[in-house]
């Protein structure tokens, strides 16, 4: 199992940058392809991002596509979103999440995630 602790969330000014990190327990954090996700109040989770257990493979949702870059350290067990050129509409609480390691070499977003994070809120003011 791999326990997910979220930071870096806050407010901003629409247009600006933020930085979420996602630090993981265990020693096998390199073994788990992790991913990003957020939520509004009333809506259904969204995927974000998703990097491979090497980071060599990313995948991101076309919303954030160009803006936001996902990147991991398996030396330091994180795992980062960097976010820049925010909107309004990327107000949510974001959640670091793990897939199984069954999905370790999966190619792409993994089909089920069953670790998560408390999650950070992030808001973007117009």
């Amino acid at each position: 199992q791999v326990q997910l602790v979220e930071s870096g969330g806050g407010l901003v000014q629409a247009g600006g940058s933020l930085r979420l990190s996602c630090a993981a327990s265990g020693r096998t954090f390199s073994s788990y392809a992790m991913g990003w996700f957020r939520q509004v109040p009333g809506k259904e989770r969204e995927f974000v991002a998703h990097i491979g257990t090497s980071g060599g493979s990313t995948y991101y949702a076309d919303s954030v596509k160009g803006r936001f870059i996902i990147f991991r350290d398996n030396a330091k067990n994180t795992v980062t979103l960097r976010m820049n050129r925010l909107k309004p509409e990327d107000t949510a609480v974001y959640y670091c999440a793990a897939a199984p390691l069954e999905y370790s070499d999966y190619s792409g977003p993994a089909p089920r995630y069953d670790y998560w994070g408390q999650g950070t809120q992030v808001t973007v003011s117009s």
